[in-house]
């Protein structure tokens, strides 16, 4: 069917206010880590659930593709569009309903930012647990459809362990409404986990209810040196034994990612020696400072840390996790490419060498900047080299280490078009047949955010 059909219809149905074409269209950013513009015969700014399943009714009616938009912070590309696709924008669909805080629960709409979210929850004594740099501009439905990780998941788990129900349209319309309020729930199948981490390709994730936290009274941040690698494994086996449950974040940088965010013209000031080849940033929300204090003295003890600094005020508290966010100073020195894999903390060591060994061979010059969430076993790597047809072989030189040591080539961003030509090395032919046989199921006619994750069959 032509562009002037759907669109017609569309506007028709929905309102001309409801959709934007032309230039209101590939004059919007198709991304905030992308120079580009979004390609679509049109974006629809849907404002209900009831808009977006008339949306879907008319684009299925018309074998129209549609790709769902967040707050568009994704880094896999699975949110790129085709100049033939349709946007479903939820950017307009960003309320907060309801702040249950009773029963510890928030019920959003898709289009709220994780940031509002968690500022609304504070406010009534509650914490929303996902935190990840992109917070003030990402959205929770973008959050659902990634299964997003971020800095707490060593002791809140990802974001699937986070909703205890949502909302969501298939590509024929259909409302599936599983709006669960409750933590234990077993009456059949959980219908939430087909819509979490499927990128937007089996529904449109209108609205989720979330599950909150009681506000830690206290929060006790370190930033330590380690002067070997198998110390790392041994100090967050310690940490967390000792703090009692209370760990919360256990980050590391490899020693060239502080000392690039600590030397101008970043403006982070280098809280410790640039000497060591290994820190790490360490949280633990609820702990009291003397519990952690006479942990961090054990550690030093034990040779497992060769200096620290303890965040003696908020202020510094965030100077510290200012470093860890401060991946943009990795694009410092020209094009880059970024990387998020896991494997198990005991394989870590001999991956990043096996990976640095790749890049020696394959390049006579290159940047590689580490650092990650190793406490949940997720490492993120930002390569740089001259020339963009260099990419492929820049990833291979990441993604082949993996396969043998049963590791993933995501550990939190998705898979989108950019892993996937690297599927299979972490997902088996029968996984790969069952993902097929879900969309097939869901979305016969393959119109939802297609060709991402996977080719269909």
């Amino acid at each position: 069917m032509s562009e002037d059909i759907v669109v017609k219809a569309l506007i028709e149905r929905l309102g001309a206010d409801c959709v934007l074409t032309g230039d209101d269209v590939h004059s919007r950013s198709a991304g905030i880590w992308r120079s580009d513009t979004i390609q679509a015969k049109a974006i629809v700014r849907a404002r209900s659930t009831e808009e977006v399943s008339e949306a879907m009714k008319i684009c299925h009616a018309h074998d129209q593709t549609v790709v769902a938009h967040g707050g568009l912070t994704g880094l896999v590309k699975a949110s790129l569009t085709a100049p033939d696709d349709v946007v479903i924008s939820l950017e307009r669909m960003n309320a907060i309903e309801e702040i249950d805080a009773v029963n510890r629960t928030a019920t959003v709409q898709s289009g709220a930012i994780l940031q509002t979210i968690q500022e609304a929850a504070e406010e009534q004594g509650l914490m929303f647990p996902l935190d990840l740099g992109g917070r003030g501009s990402c959205t929770i439905g973008g959050n659902i459809s990634t299964n997003a990780g971020g800095n707490r998941v060593i002791r809140y788990g990802m974001t699937r362990d986070m909703v205890l129900g949502l909302e969501a349209v298939l590509a024929d319309g259909t409302v599936v409404t599983s709006l669960n309020q409750m933590i234990k729930n077993n009456a059949g199948y959980d219908l939430k986990h087909l819509f979490v981490g499927s990128e937007g390709s089996l529904g449109i994730v209108t609205r989720a209810v979330l599950r909150l936290r009681e506000m830690p009274t206290s929060r006790a941040t370190m930033f330590v040196g380690v002067d070997e690698f198998a110390k790392l494994g041994q100090l967050l086996k310690l940490i967390d034994a000792e703090l009692g449950g209370t760990l919360s974040a256990f980050e590391v940088m490899w020693n060239n990612f502080y000392t690039l965010v600590t030397t101008e013209p970043a403006k982070n000031q280098p809280p410790i020696s640039q000497e060591y080849p290994y820190y790490v940033l360490i949280e633990a929300m609820g702990a009291n400072d003397e519990l952690v204090e006479a942990v961090l003295g054990r550690a030093y003890e034990e040779g497992l840390v060769v200096d620290a600094v303890f965040a003696q005020s908020e202020a510094q508290r965030q100077a510290l996790w200012a470093m860890r966010d401060d991946v943009e100073q990795c694009f410092r020195y020209g094009p880059t490419i970024s990387f998020d894999v896991s494997m198990r903390i005991s394989c870590m060591e001999d991956y990043v060498q096996a990976v640095q060994a790749g890049m020696d061979d394959a390049f006579d010059e290159y940047r590689l900047f580490i650092f990650g969430h190793l406490g949940d076993g997720n490492l993120h790597l930002v390569a740089g080299v001259d020339g963009a047809e260099k990419r492929e072989l820049v990833e291979r030189c990441v993604y082949a280490p993996l396969e043998p040591i049963g590791g993933s080539v995501s550990a939190e961003h998705g898979v989108g078009l950019e892993k996937k030509p690297y599927l299979a090395m972490c997902r088996s032919p029968e996984e790969i047949d069952l993902m097929r046989t879900l969309k097939t199921a869901l979305d016969p006619k393959g119109l939802l955010n297609p060709g991402k994750i996977f080719d269909a069959a």
